[in-house]
């Protein structure tokens, strides 16, 4: 994968419960040169109407009649996700905290019986750990309070969104010009779905 400046695709999962599978919400956020071009957020009928009360109401404030009529992630996938994919492909995805995003993603596409896409990925959190060492925490609430990028937490649009802002953001500070250049700089590694 070659790129030529700072090209990737913001992704954040919201879920319903514990469970890999259980996205109830998802946002993809496309940046070019470091610049946000383009955008997509829906909200998933995950495949059980469990949700945790606590997360619910405290953090996300989405419960099961909000997504009760919503398609299902199959679909999602096939009508929003692969297509705004496929608009500029090879991108990598990024995510805050990548762990809990590419599991939840590899979970939806087991539980449909999805064959996994070779997608590249990457973190914003031990990047935004190596630029702002002097931060006393690097949740994406903080960075965003703290980068001066105003924005509703716990929305998976708007977590995307400021996960590209705090990458471009990182880029500024090490003078990178890539995505490439900005993990070589923090010492981080691209991985592979």
């Amino acid at each position: 994968m070659e790129e030529k400046g700072l090209n990737f695709i913001a992704i954040d999962f919201e879920t319903a419960n514990g469970s890999r599978d259980s996205a109830c919400s998802v946002g993809l956020v496309r940046f070019e040169n470091g610049i946000e071009t383009d955008w997509t957020a829906t909200l998933i009928r995950p495949p059980s109407s469990y949700f945790i009360r606590q997360w619910t109401e405290e953090i996300h404030h989405i419960c099961w009649d909000d997504v009760s009529d919503k398609p299902t992630f199959d679909r999602i996938w096939a009508d929003t996700i692969v297509p705004f994919l496929n608009k500029t492909p090879d991108l990598p995805l990024v995510a805050h905290n990548a762990i809990f995003d590419m599991n939840v993603l590899r979970g939806c596409l087991e539980t449909y019986g999805i064959d996994k896409p070779e997608l590249h990925y990457f973190d914003s959190l031990p990047i935004s750990r190596r630029t702002w060492r002097e931060f006393r925490c690097h949740k994406l609430t903080y960075l965003g309070m703290e980068l001066g990028i105003d924005y509703l937490a716990h929305d998976a649009l708007e977590d995307s969104r400021t996960c590209g802002l705090v990458i471009v953001k990182a880029a500024e500070v090490h003078k990178a010009n890539s995505v490439e250049e900005l993990l070589a700089k923090c010492k981080s590694k691209m991985k592979q779905l």
